[in-house]
């Protein structure tokens, strides 16, 4: 196989100054910086989530295998590690600039304050892309400011910027104006028992809720949002999907006209904002849309809603 390749010789329109030889070598992974904010599997898997985002990542946390080793006389790669992520997660400012009385006017968006696992995964090239942006845009705006330290940069006049730039610093993207009740929010109420999960992917925020496939008319989830002015809002609701799903979903929107049910289909739509429909909603807490599990077919989640005005 080496005499078959090497008939082919170097590339002969590349690394010229070099002999056709690349003049650096890729490393993977090295040392990385140790800041104020370390990135870690938390962050990955979103069980965690900073308020100071520059950018997102949502790569595989993944190693590869540093050796090979016979068990029973097979050979086995040993050390791989390929675990995947729930969806993008925000990456924190503090971990791309070092601690202020160790450097004051460094950006670090490559050897970044990361934990072997979370390095995996964020280590790709679209993020360094994203980061560096991110840290250019906040150098020039230390410069602004009088060449104040880049760890004083404020994070909100930053962020601002960013999304202005076309920046997405949180999943799912927000929309303007958009308010979203998901089913960890505070205001979320429930009748019945309803159980966690992130066993299928596609949901908003860290988790989302199902009824177990029991306690049918008796489990349901209320998403009730805090509307800022009284108005039309189209309002859509979000789950993930499986073939074990209902697929008759009753679903009540508590509007200034009453009460409107619609069906949904949770076999199929995940992963994305359906349309309930656009109602009138008075300001404030009175508006609400409730799931019910009454002689559905399967199971029934529960994981956000949303109100857009119109």
């Amino acid at each position: 196989m080496r005499t078959n390749t090497a008939a082919w010789g170097l590339a002969a329109d590349e690394f010229t100054a070099t002999g056709g030889w690349p003049p650096q070598l890729y490393v993977r992974e090295a040392r990385r910086m140790l800041s104020a904010y370390v990135m870690t599997e938390r962050d990955c898997r979103g069980t965690v989530r900073v308020a100071d985002s520059v950018g997102l990542a949502s790569y595989t946390m993944d190693s590869h295998n540093c050796q090979r080793v016979v068990v029973d006389g097979v050979v086995k790669n040993e050390g791989d590690v390929q675990v995947g992520v729930s969806g993008p997660y925000p990456i924190s400012y503090r971990s791309i600039v070092p601690t202020e009385t160790q450097c004051a006017n460094l950006f670090v968006p490559v050897c970044l304050s990361a934990s072997h696992i979370a390095y995996g995964s964020i280590r790709m090239e679209p993020v360094f892309m994203i980061l560096a942006q991110s840290a250019a845009t906040a150098a020039k705006l230390a410069l602004d400011a009088g060449g104040i330290p880049v760890q004083q940069v404020n994070i909100t006049t930053l962020q601002t910027r960013l999304r202005q730039d076309g920046q997405h610093l949180q999943w799912p993207p927000v929309v303007d104006g958009e308010i979203v009740v998901d089913n960890a929010s505070a205001s979320v109420t429930r009748a019945g028992t309803w159980l966690t999960s992130s066993h299928v992917g596609g949901y908003w925020g860290v988790d989302y809720e199902h009824d177990g496939n029991t306690g049918k008319g008796v489990n349901r989830l209320r998403f009730t949002p805090s509307l800022p002015a009284a108005g039309s809002y189209a309002v859509s609701l979000r789950w993930t999907a499986d073939p074990n799903r209902a697929s008759n979903v009753p679903v009540d929107v508590v509007h200034s006209g009453g009460v409107t049910t619609r069906t949904v289909d949770q076999r199929s739509s995940g992963g994305q904002w359906v349309s309930l429909g656009t109602y009138t909603f008075p300001a404030g807490t009175a508006g609400s849309v409730l799931i019910r599990t009454d002689g559905t077919n399967g199971h029934v989640v529960a994981d956000a809603a949303r109100f857009l005005p119109a």
